[in-house]
């Protein structure tokens, strides 16, 4: 019903079905999931066919970074990134053509921007070469190269079918609850980002005039 006044007589039909139309019919059908146990187990065959496919190599496919997100949103939240750094497979002592040789993935255009993130990958890469077994690539003692891993080692490995090779290790969380001391509350955080950006702002004229000073 409508309210008062001069309105509008309703005519409506409520001919459609979730909101949605096809064709003639004026409705459309809902679809139906009676095969969700078939493809539910088509796709855990096809895992495992993918999963042989691959042997030995792990299934989560090359080693990733670890890399917080872009934008002031959501840089406070990690994730998997494109490739290492150059930066960080130096200081891993890892050469730029062998890294994609025992699957590890390389982004050339990316940069570090701080020393947390440079040392927390290179760390996750010394783990990883630590835990590396590399199959020779061809049978017999002429084939095998300076690096595969000895013979006695390489019976009954189990592959790797994680989702990522080495998990990512999430942040301690959050923090516990405490008292407010005193020091808390008189500390003026404002004034410290303040500070802080006039003394990074005057960083060189600071050290001009005390070049000068011990100049003279």
């Amino acid at each position: 019903m409508t309210g008062a006044g001069n309105h509008v007589i309703p005519n409506v039909h409520f001919r459609k079905v979730n909101g949605m139309t096809k064709g003639q019919h004026y409705r459309a059908y809902m679809k139906t999931f009676f095969d969700q146990p078939a493809k539910a187990k088509k796709r855990s065959l096809a895992r495992k066919a993918k999963a042989a496919k691959m042997a030995p190599r792990p299934l989560a496919g090359m080693l990733r970074p670890v890399v917080h997100c872009p934008t002031s949103r959501f840089n406070m939240k990690i994730r998997k990134g494109r490739g290492f750094s150059l930066d960080e497979l130096k200081a891993a002592g890892i050469s730029k053509a062998y890294a994609p040789t025992v699957g590890i993935a390389i982004d050339w255009r990316r940069k570090n921007r701080n020393v947390e993130g440079l040392e927390a990958n290179v760390e996750r890469l010394k783990e990883y070469m630590s835990k590396l077994i590399v199959f020779p690539k061809r049978a017999g003692a002429k084939n095998v190269k300076k690096g595969d891993t000895p013979k006695s080692e390489l019976k009954n490995v189990a592959q790797n079918t994680h989702k990522d090779i080495i998990p990512i290790k999430k942040g301690p969380g959050k923090s516990a609850p405490m008292a407010i001391s005193e020091e808390m509350k008189s500390f003026k955080a404002f004034r410290a980002m303040r500070k802080a950006r006039a003394d990074k702002r005057k960083l060189g004229k600071k050290m001009k005039e005390e070049a000068e000073k011990k100049a003279e």
